[in-house]
């Protein structure tokens, strides 16, 4: 106990230091402590300034006060793009590659990497086609960040044109990859969402394109890299036939499947063909090339350059006759993949082999089981994201009888249409909820994922501002559509905390890795109506 006199009228300065007093030159006392308050002050309404600026920006940037949200989902709103922001990491180290000029695998050259991530704590590491997505809602905050973004990954394309889809640089990174998806082959591609990106870009910021620190010559320098990128595509994932395309990756020889993933893709277990050979026509994949065509012919009009090679192949590959003759299944009114299919798969457990003595046995892995012969046809008994390609990515002419169907068949409950989103794979599909084998629950084949809710909400958009007979009907699914995923994704995040990587589609609950502000993060963009 500490006894004070004193005369009053008088002051009395208690000074309580903790334990790193001795850190200080100072004692806080007096004019001392009166400066380091004025600062921590300063400090404080640094920060308020701050604050206001970053709300004036985002209202201005995304207007969803004037798109009737209010409080709690502008606060939502602002956490995500957050999230996203706040995911931007910069990585350096070397891939694992290998190509059919290498004896194995062998490493990359090292290298920065500037990108952001799905998840932080589940998948920190730059993906190819994730990164596309991402970069619609980095570029509309701030287009700098995501031209040095795009500048970073095409720094990492070879000599062909290939770009590792994965880019696991670092330990950190590599410990959280299962060591059969570490290696990157130069065969494999991903979706070439970039593209999607800076026809974004140019659709929705050309004007500040030509502002700022170099922006149009930044583009200027990215343009060689674009034409190899799509070059390569262009050459290695062709297919036989002329306007086909086929991903490469899948393996035809496995039995430990049910249906060989195509991870290539970035649709991993969504069904296709049940015996992967070259005969194989992927309708996703003619469609990311098309729309990648249109892009590239769209930046080279506005750099003067000649783009009439790329308008052509965009001509081409959207030919709507062209297109229904190769993926138009008569049968069930749907676009489809092609090539030797069967739906007569099972999986099942062999009987353990017979050992002597009486040690327990090991159960067998389960193995695929062919109960019907594959023969070359549609896979038109599938019906989800991948038959919805040429709308998502609107190449479909607006009086084509093909888009009334697609409009009509993305309302069926059985189908893909629920309260919370459009599901990956129709409830009438055979390999809905089917598990690719007994340790892989079933991932695109029934869950909700926002990504392609934002492209069919997007493409809906599109076409409800077309002329043609089904503009109205496309802009009533526009609204009802926007209006379900918004819903859901926030009212999950107000029940849990999170974004969720991906949506139940019979409860709508989040489900697979959290907090996941990849392209989940995409609920800004629908909520401020950027397409």
């Amino acid at each position: 106990m500490i006894q004070v006199t004193g005369i009053v009228p008088f002051t009395l300065d208690v000074v309580f230091e903790s334990s790193s007093f001795i850190e200080r030159d100072e004692t806080l006392f007096a004019d001392t402590y009166t400066r380091e308050l004025q600062r921590s002050q300063d400090e404080f309404h640094h920060r308020i300034r701050m604050t206001l600026m970053f709300i004036t920006r985002f209202e201005a940037t995304f207007n969803l006060e004037k798109k009737g949200f209010r409080g709690e989902e502008i606060l939502f709103a602002k956490a995500v793009l957050s999230n996203v922001i706040g995911g931007i990491g910069y990585f350096y180290g070397a891939s694992r590659v290998e190509s059919p000029y290498t004896r194995g695998p062998v490493p990359y050259w090292k290298a920065p990497l500037l990108t952001a991530v799905p998840s932080r704590s589940f998948f920190p590491r730059g993906f190819l086609w994730d990164e596309g997505f991402h970069g619609l809602l980095i570029s509309t905050w701030d287009l700098d960040i995501e031209l040095d973004i795009m500048g970073h990954w095409f720094d990492l394309m070879n000599v062909e044109g290939w770009i590792p889809r994965e880019q696991i640089l670092g330990q950190e990174a590599l410990s959280k990859v299962p060591e059969e998806f570490v290696t990157q082959r130069n065969s494999n591609a991903n979706p070439p969402t970039f593209f999607l990106t800076l026809q974004f870009i140019l659709r929705n910021f050309a004007n500040s394109l030509m502002d700022g620190d170099d922006r149009l010559g930044t583009l200027e320098r990215l343009y060689p890299r674009l034409q190899a990128w799509f070059d390569w595509f262009n050459t290695t994932q062709i297919g036989e036939e002329s306007g086909t395309y086929r991903w490469r990756g899948r393996d035809g020889t496995t039995n430990r499947e049910l249906n060989p993933k195509t991870l290539t893709s970035g649709l991993d277990d969504y069904p296709r063909t049940s015996h992967p050979n070259i005969d194989e026509r992927h309708v996703d994949l003619r469609c990311w090339i098309a729309m990648a065509a249109s892009a590239l012919s769209e930046i080279a009009q506005l750099l003067n350059r000649n783009g009439n090679r790329y308008n052509n192949t965009f001509l081409y590959l959207s030919d709507n006759d062209f297109l229904d003759n190769l993926h138009w299944s008569p049968k069930s009114e749907s676009y489809s993949d092609f090539g030797l299919h069967t739906d007569g798969v099972v999986l099942k457990r062999p009987p353990a082999p017979k050992t002597h003595g009486h040690h327990p046995q090991h159960k067998p892995d389960m193995i695929r089981v062919v109960t019907k012969a594959p023969e070359l046809k549609f896979v038109d008994t599938t019906f989800g994201y991948v038959s919805l390609f040429p709308f998502l990515l609107q190449l479909l002419n607006p009086y084509s009888p093909k888009l009334g169907k697609i409009l009509k068949d993305l309302q069926r409950p059985e189908f893909l249409w629920t309260e919370y989103g459009l599901r990956s794979l129709g409830k009438s599909s055979p390999l809905y909820m089917k598990r690719n084998t007994e340790h892989d629950p079933p991932y695109w084949r029934g869950p909700i994922w926002i990504n392609m809710n934002y492209m069919a909400v997007r493409a809906l958009d599109f076409y409800s501002h077309q002329d043609g007979p089904y503009r109205a009907e496309a802009g009533k699914l526009y609204a009802k559509l926007r209006h379900n995923v918004i819903t859901n994704i926030h009212r999950e995040y107000r029940r849990t905390g999170y974004v969720w990587e991906q949506y139940n589609d019979k409860t709508g609950e989040g489900q697979g890795s959290r907090p996941f502000t990849g392209w989940s993060a995409l609920v800004v963009l629908l909520m401020a109506e950027l397409y």
